[in-house]
């Protein structure tokens, strides 16, 4: 009990410290992190498909896909280690525009989780990525994130914020990390079907805080479902920010397996 209420005590100080911070929607990786983690031995699948019908058209930097009518598949592999600790890799890809597919690197990952529970309440732990990707995806040719994930989840209701530093490791890309902040809030509608939100906010750097109007900021309205061991993300995304992609569509299909 004290400590789940010491974990609820920081994760609500955390969203309170971090809620004037930036955050950015992640391309390759749309997700706001919650208390799912594969159980020791366990292996999983999620695919990651990503679409913007309506948005920036002009290359952020050199060598960069925009992201209008471009499409961003992702499969992640993972694997549960122990009950708190679970390991996995990302082979980001984009097709651009013009329908040149383009493999685009690699990302290890560790899930460390060690408040959490089947039955529910606060939940709380750390991401850690560590990434080798071409220009197409950044400018920093290596990159490390650290994403803070906490929440609550009840038999009707799973919410969730991650708040996401991402370094660059490439000399000349190193400096304060860019900062983004993501929350979650779903219903469940019946067993195995919810509806729900996701709002992610990119801010600047943790040095220099982007003006507002500058922020991208976008509102996703989701569904999700859940029939054995497959699940499924899906949702429509609208920017807020003139700095945002007007409309971005996302999906994320997982499948658990030993």
């Amino acid at each position: 009990m004290i400590r789940a209420s010491l974990a609820g005590a920081c994760v609500l100080g955390a969203a309170a410290a971090l809620a004037s911070l930036p955050v950015r929607a992640i391309e390759d990786e749309i997700q706001v992190y919650t208390d799912d983690i594969d159980a020791p031995g366990e292996y999983g699948l999620e695919t990651h498909v990503n679409t913007t019908p309506r948005g920036r058209r002009t290359p952020a930097h050199a060598g960069d896909v925009p992201p209008y009518h471009s499409l961003r598949l992702t499969p992640e592999f993972s694997r549960g280690l122990t009950r708190d600790l679970e390991a996995g890799l990302y082979l980001p890809s984009v097709m651009d525009s013009d329908g040149r597919y383009y493999l685009s690197g690699w990302k290890l990952r560790l899930k460390w989780l060690p408040l959490h529970d089947e039955n529910g309440g606060w939940y709380f732990g750390t991401n850690h990525e560590l990434g080798w990707l071409d220009r197409r995806y950044s400018e920093s040719r290596r990159e490390y994130e650290l994403r803070v994930i906490g929440g609550y989840r009840t038999d009707q209701w799973l919410l969730g914020a991650n708040a996401m530093l991402r370094w660059g490791l490439t000399p000349g890309y190193t400096g304060s990390p860019d900062t983004t902040l993501a929350f979650k809030a779903v219903h469940q509608i019946v067993p195995g079907f919810s509806l729900g939100t996701e709002y992610y906010r990119d801010i600047g750097t943790l040095a220099q805080r982007l003006p507002r109007d500058e922020q991208d900021r976008t509102l996703y309205l989701i569904a999700e479902a859940e029939r054995g061991k497959w699940s499924i993300n899906f949702g429509v995304g609208h920017g807020l920010t003139r700095a945002s992609d007007n409309w971005t569509i996302k999906s994320i299909v997982g499948y658990s397996f030993q």
